[in-house]
């Protein structure tokens, strides 16, 4: 289960997410009724889906979901869990920004059921998260990393993003480093990427911002990885590193197929091989619960051409790779010889195809060449 929160104290001004700060959004859609309408919505999911299964995983995701506060969040979670029922051992996720938490808030939610936080770090340098347009200082997010590992969280996850104008090898380096000894078992590491329609965007279409470079990008990415490899967070997506046990099954659940309900405004989902994805809006997503119909914008169902491409591009992430039947012969033997990826043999997958660190830097080129 996907929960969207789509509320944001402040737009950062790289960010293209469908997210809403509550000038944006005025008095038709607010933090204070947005917990019921989820829930109703929850309901409603229920109601839809023949399926007894209970849920093995549920993430909060925005947005800043802890702006809703723990109460709110809590109700949300137990909703799931009285309509659905959670798993025994279900992974429970909430993101939060740094400064959107403190200690109490934590403990309620682990009292509450979340098992696993995902903190938007973004960076330990002042001049990287100034030009992100990020509210915290540095110091919050060592602190918010070390209230959740006292509160109790299994999991602590911190999100990172590298290559941003103005940012040194240092400064990634000891934003990697000082993460990890405060307490992480899971990082995710994004390369900044300009969005069409944000500040960010249009900063560097003045150029008062320099565009990202992807050589320093990649030059970053290396950094990182052997960073965090160092220190025993394993590479596990192409994105995201963790310590053995501390990966996220939720996403991993996403990379591998799985069927997942998406609630809230945006939201998409997965059940059967249909895709469906909700209103966008937040006024007009509650205002379609309000009368007790699912609040659905639109929907899909993948053929088998775009299912083929979907298993090259989400398994040729992960690090057991992909089964090699069925691809192009040429131009597995073409990305061997060019070291890009690599044979690996696995008591579990048996002969699988994966990336080398070099060709983590090129996975989309690789899945380009290996698919039609």
């Amino acid at each position: 289960m996907y929960v969207h929160v789509p509320f944001c104290a402040t737009r950062c001004g790289y960010c293209d997410f469908n997210t809403y700060t509550a000038q944006e959004l005025g008095p038709g859609a607010t933090r204070s009724t947005y917990a019921d309408t989820v829930i109703a919505e929850i309901r409603l999911a229920r109601a839809a889906i023949a399926d007894d299964r209970s849920v093995e995983t549920v993430f909060v995701g925005g947005g800043t979901p802890t702006l809703l506060g723990a109460p709110d969040l809590v109700r949300i979670l137990d909703a799931v869990s009285q309509e659905f029922g959670l798993a025994p051992g279900a992974e429970v996720t909430t993101e939060a920004n740094p400064d959107s938490v403190d200690p109490a808030m934590l403990a309620h939610l682990r009292e509450g059921g979340f098992t696993r936080i995902s903190l938007g770090v973004q960076s330990l340098a002042t001049h990287v998260l100034a030009t992100l347009d990020r509210t915290h200082e540095p110091g919050r997010s060592l602190a918010a990393i070390a209230e959740a590992r006292h509160a109790g969280f299994e999991h602590v996850s911190a999100d990172l993003i590298y290559a941003t104008p103005g940012e040194t090898n240092d400064d990634v380096r000891e934003s990697v480093s000082a993460v990890i000894e405060a307490g992480i078992d899971h990082l995710s590491a994004y390369s900044l990427i300009v969005e069409e329609g944000t500040r960010l965007a249009a900063h560097v279409r003045r150029g008062t911002i320099a565009a990202p470079d992807d050589d320093v990008a990649a030059e970053r990415y290396v950094l990182i990885d052997e960073l965090a490899t160092s220190a025993g967070l394993d590479w596990y997506e192409v994105s995201n590193w963790a310590r053995p046990g501390g990966e996220c099954r939720h996403n991993l659940g996403y990379w591998t197929d799985q069927d997942w309900w998406g609630a809230g405004p945006g939201a998409h989902g997965h059940m059967a091989g249909r895709r469906w994805w909700n209103i966008k809006h937040p006024v007009a997503y509650a205002q379609c619960v309000e009368v007790s119909r699912l609040p659905v914008a639109g929907e899909e169902t993948v053929d088998d051409a775009g299912r083929e491409l979907e298993r090259v591009m989400l398994g040729m992430r992960l690090v057991q790779g992909m089964d090699p039947d069925g691809l192009p012969d040429a131009e597995v033997s073409d990305l061997l010889a060019l070291r890009l990826i690599e044979l690996q043999v696995h008591d579990q997958h048996g002969v699988r195809i994966a990336l080398t660190r070099q060709g983590r830097l090129v996975a989309d080129a690789v899945v380009r060449r290996l698919t039609p």
